[in-house]
């Protein structure tokens, strides 16, 4: 539907057709005046030339000086007008009489200016004279002597000076309707060139789409950014911008400009064609799709939309976590109940020194490893943590153990980046662990804490499956998992997240794996407190 009657198509040939009128109007008046001036120019050079010619030839002299008596000097003015084309040809003796003129009356009458050429000089003009406008030469006679002794009048008039005028003047305006005549034509490939770059699109219709775009952009939560087909970024949402901290980037730049190596990157590039991509920055953890964009036909480039995913993760996380305590508790509820029954029964039987036995035996089993934990870690968060991850792991068939080296000062530090590194590094061994099909007994998971002066030496492993060789260094890269995603939450993400905290605290880790995965983490003490 289009908005205005005028198509881009005439508004361009208007144009066009506007320019260079425009600009052959102000050629041919240009034109005309540098030729009228030339013309003047060559006509007066022209005009004393002849006159000069008259006034060195001695047989006007002598006629002159003699009175003229057999009218010579009337017979050779008709000659030399008839042989130069000259308007006129008048001599003038210094009395001011006329002996030649084209109109037969006024020979022998005076003129009424004065004889100019007597100064000895040639004068030139170009004025209104009794035959009209003319390019006109005063040339002075001279004797044998010569002295000057009247002048020879030559004029060309302006009717010649202007048909050699007109003869140049067509040649002009017919260049100037060819020039007007391929600028339409220009004009109409011009408007066709357009209106495919446009994808047949008006003006009207451009600035609408932008306005609607602009106002879409800008009005989303999600995180949009285009890029054209030689990947630079072509749109971009304050929303993107905050996401991939392009707080300073402007359209037109390439995406090796905005982005370095990495994840996120290959993700925009195309490198990485997973659907819903993961890529864990610094600050989030972003969903990503790569959508190319076709319009009538050709590739226009693709658009790239971003989902911050970091709130949702984390609720879907604990909400795992929630279900996987709930899960302990309620095979810890079964498990007690038995107990319960058991010591009942005994004591119903009157077997009153083998319960007390068994109430014994069951408090000192499950005091013994959290006062084991507690007496080797001192931070209470720490040990909370562990004794968390036992318990839970224990219902699913696995041990957790606390090697026997740990060791661990009690101080007065956040370590909120340590939980999250301890606690994605046991998930990921137990997870490991629960889905290996082999027969392993038992199934365990070992972990060694070792604070220093300066840093905590942390290292997890399990005698699980371990890792392909040739999938070692992909274990920390944003999304990769070897294990089928549970419910909505996403796997690939936590040791990308632990990567991400270990790095940002100046700290390493390096995955091993022989008889299972081995994590060794180190961790300096002052920079760990930063990040918490």
């Amino acid at each position: 539907m289009r908005m205005h009657s005028t198509t881009l198509a005439s508004r361009i040939l208007f144009a066009v057709l506007g320019i260079v009128v425009a600009t052959m109007a102000m050629g041919l008046g240009l034109y005309s005046s540098l030729a009228r001036s030339t013309a003047d120019a060559n006509a007066t050079e022209r005009a004393s030339n002849i006159a000069a010619a008259v006034g060195d030839m001695p047989a006007v002299a002598s006629a002159l000086a003699a009175g003229d008596p057999q009218d010579t000097i009337r017979t050779i003015a008709d000659k030399i007008v008839k042989d130069t084309g000259a308007a006129y040809v008048v001599v003038i003796g210094a009395n001011g009489l006329r002996y030649s003129h084209p109109n037969p009356s006024l020979i022998g009458q005076r003129v009424q200016e004065p004889v100019v050429a007597l100064d000895g000089h040639i004068h030139t003009g170009v004025n209104n004279g009794s035959l009209g406008r003319s390019a006109n030469a005063r040339a002075p006679i001279r004797d044998s002597s010569g002295k000057p002794v009247g002048e020879a009048s030559v004029g060309i008039l302006a009717t010649k000076v202007t048909a050699q005028l007109q003869q140049g003047l067509w040649a002009a305006i017919l260049y100037s309707l060819l020039a007007l005549a391929v600028g339409v034509v220009a004009s109409l490939i011009l408007a066709r060139v357009i209106k495919r770059a446009t994808f047949g699109l008006e003006p009207a219709e451009i600035v609408a789409l932008v306005q609607e775009r602009e106002a879409m952009l800008h009005g989303i939560r999600e995180g949009v950014i285009g890029f054209d087909p030689q990947d630079r970024m072509n749109v971009i949402n304050d929303e993107a911008r905050r996401l991939l901290a392009l707080t300073g980037a402007s359209i037109g730049q390439h995406l090796d400009e905005l982005l370095p190596p990495g994840r996120l990157h290959d993700i925009l590039s195309g490198a990485v064609r997973d659907a819903d991509a993961v890529a864990v920055t610094d600050e989030n953890l972003l969903v990503v799709n790569r959508m190319p964009v076709t319009v009538s036909g050709r590739n226009a480039g693709w658009v790239v939309t971003i989902r911050d995913r970091t709130e949702m993760e984390a609720l879907l996380r604990q909400l795992d976590s929630v279900e996987s305590i709930t899960t302990a508790l309620r095979a810890q509820e079964h498990e007690f109940s038995n107990r319960l029954h058991a010591l009942s029964v005994l004591l119903e039987l009157g077997e009153i020194d083998e319960a007390t036995s068994y109430a014994g035996q069951l408090t000192t089993q499950a005091t013994l490893v959290a006062d084991d934990v507690r007496a080797r870690i001192g931070p209470p968060v720490v040990t909370a943590l562990l004794l968390a991850k036992m318990t839970v792991a224990a219902e699913r068939g696995i041990e957790v153990k606390l090697h026997p080296d740990s060791r661990m000062h009690t101080g007065a530090r956040d370590h909120t980046a340590l939980l999250s590194v301890l606690g994605n590094l046991v998930d990921n061994a137990v997870d490991a662990l629960s889905t290996d099909p082999g027969e392993r007994h038992p199934r365990q998971v070992v972990v060694q804490l070792v604070e220093t002066e300066h840093k905590v030496n942390l290292s997890v492993w399990d005698n699980g499956p371990g890792i392909p060789h040739d999938r070692l260094e992909q274990v920390f890269v944003d999304g990769y998992s070897t294990k089928a995603p549970r419910g909505g939450l996403r796997r690939g993400v936590g040791l990308a997240l632990v990567h991400r905290l270990v790095t940002r605290a100046g700290g390493s880790i390096v995955v091993t794996s022989q008889e299972g995965a081995r994590f060794d983490v180190r961790l300096p003490l002052d920079r760990l407190e930063e990040l918490s």
